[in-house]
């Protein structure tokens, strides 16, 4: 059945490759709202510009204009993504995550319920709000034990805080008001597109050029990898197919420590992008005061979705990690562009 999708965040790379796979691989319409702050690139739908099911606005979530948007473009879907989302840049300026994550997530929730409100019946029975949100409201697990979905809250960083005051926004708004809702919860992303201020492609692109290769604390932080092509599949079933007022936790079955990702990352750059200059990357690898709050573990229970909806990743991490390192090795243009501009490869979040 055909939809019409309003993604919020569409240009940034979760919600890119959510559109990309929804023009490319189904016949839902498809309208993007994003702000293209400095996450968001157009660059990274360019090949859906121009198709006849693919729309572009750029406003800002938190902006009452969303009501008009909204109500234009009258949507079945309106799938959530629009945030703030690195831990380092919430703790250099903690306000632009409450704006954007709390004020434009309450914002959007008003804008789909005026909408919906005044739908037929038939209609309001399908329509539904997902929010997509993180792994990271759950806090730090000990060496053991999994995040489920009836796992209590309990963030550490203002990014945290403000995926988790999200959330409850988005149930609030199901169990007050009645509008039809969803919520996810994912492990850590990677992939192609992906802005490098984030873990592996800044550590592929530091191992490109020959640059060090920062980790907090010993690398001994445990992350749930779940390439972004597989969750991009796993938000459109459940946009498709989920339970409404449910959540549902999205992760790949790949625990790693970090020291052992950058390592790995090492050994496909070395493979893929020998340079005698350079030397083995793995030697540049140094390690850096860990972040203040640094959870030490996070782990998600990925078995209500493949359960209930049939989800499981298709990509093991070492699969996944070599897709993202051959991607970033054939597409400089594209991360060139990017490193060029706002974000040159620095460190963020340190306490001064």
């Amino acid at each position: 059945m055909k939809k019409k999708f309003l993604v919020t965040g569409g240009a940034g790379f979760i919600g890119s490759a959510v559109v990309r796979k929804l023009i490319h691989e189904t016949s839902h319409q498809v309208l993007v709202v994003d702000k293209l702050t400095y996450a968001g690139n157009l660059e990274s739908l360019s090949s859906v510009d121009g198709h006849p099911r693919y729309r572009f606005v750029r406003a800002d979530v938190a902006d009452r204009r969303m009501f008009d948007v909204v109500k234009e473009f009258a949507p079945d879907v309106i799938m959530h993504l629009a945030a703030e989302s690195h831990v380092d840049r919430s703790i250099d300026g903690p306000a632009e995550f409450i704006k954007a994550n709390v004020h434009g997530t309450f914002t959007m929730l008003q804008a789909a319920l005026a909408y919906w409100r005044a739908l037929s019946p038939s209609r309001q029975d399908n329509f539904h709000f997902h929010h997509i949100s993180t792994d990271e409201v759950f806090g730090s697990l000990g060496p053991g034990g999994l995040f489920t979905e009836t796992s209590p809250y309990d963030p550490r960083s203002p990014y945290s805080a403000s995926k988790a005051a999200a959330d409850h926004f988005v149930r609030a708004w199901h169990y007050t008001y009645g509008l039809p809702t969803l919520v996810t919860n994912c492990s850590n992303n990677y992939g192609p597109y992906h802005f490098p201020e984030k873990l592996i492609p800044l550590t592929i692109l530091n191992a490109l050029e020959g640059k060090p290769l920062p980790l907090y604390g010993r690398g001994e932080n445990v992350r749930d990898w779940l390439f972004v092509e597989d969750h991009a599949d796993a938000l459109i079933l459940v946009a498709e197919n989920g339970k409404i007022g449910e959540s549902y936790n999205i992760g790949g079955w790949n625990e790693r420590k970090n020291i052992d990702v950058v390592r790995a990352i090492c050994t496909l750059v070395d493979e893929m992008s020998p340079n005698l200059a350079i030397g083995r990357r793995e030697n540049l690898i140094s390690f850096v005061p860990d972040r203040p709050g640094h959870d030490m573990r996070y782990a998600i229970d990925a078995s209500k979705i493949e359960r209930e909806l049939g989800w499981r990743p298709a990509q093991t991490f070492e699969t996944g990690l070599a897709k993202t390192v051959s991607w970033y090795l054939n597409n400089r243009a594209w991360w060139e562009r990017v490193r060029s501009g706002i974000y040159g490869g620095g460190r963020l979040g340190i306490l001064t």
